[in-house]
């Protein structure tokens, strides 16, 4: 998945990204972009240390020192975001949201903007019967203009 995020943002020109920064593909994408050096924005639904015991450690996988290398990161250069301190799909969804907003925000501030957007899924292809929030995410850009490219995880 890292090799397919890395020749996605490169083979599409992106000059900006905004994430999430949940373990997984969020972090993935995000450290690729960083090493391409493209502009990364993060949004978190509630504060880092809160989302990082409920979306970063609490699953397999080492992500909570690149998690709090990237938060770090982007609170120095004024690129993080926090929506608010609700808990649960609502608090998802609002991030969500706000993620959508601040990429039109900054497609249109970048010089020679408005720029394309596009928005990157990385999911298994299908929704999940229950309140899937990456589908949710995904219909939201589609309805905002975004282009959506998918990263399949199967």
């Amino acid at each position: 998945m890292r090799e397919r995020l890395h020749d996605l943002l490169r083979g599409e020109n992106v000059i900006a990204m905004v994430s999430s920064a949940a373990c997984g593909s969020d972090i993935i994408a995000l450290e690729e972009a960083e090493q391409i050096q493209i502009r990364r924005r993060i949004v978190l639904p509630f504060a880092p240390d809160k989302f990082r015991a409920s979306s970063v450690v609490d699953r397999p996988g080492s992500w909570g020192s690149a998690f709090d290398r990237l938060v770090a990161s982007a609170e120095r250069d004024d690129e993080l975001i926090i929506v608010g301190d609700a808990d649960g799909d609502p608090a998802y969804a609002a991030s969500n949201q706000r993620i959508i907003d601040e990429a039109q925000l900054l497609s249109r501030r970048f010089p020679g903007g408005p720029h394309r957007l596009l928005a990157v899924v990385v999911w298994e292809g299908q929704p999940r019967p229950d309140n899937d929030l990456t589908d949710h995410f995904r219909t939201s850009a589609i309805k905002a203009g975004f282009e959506v490219k998918v990263v399949l995880t199967t």
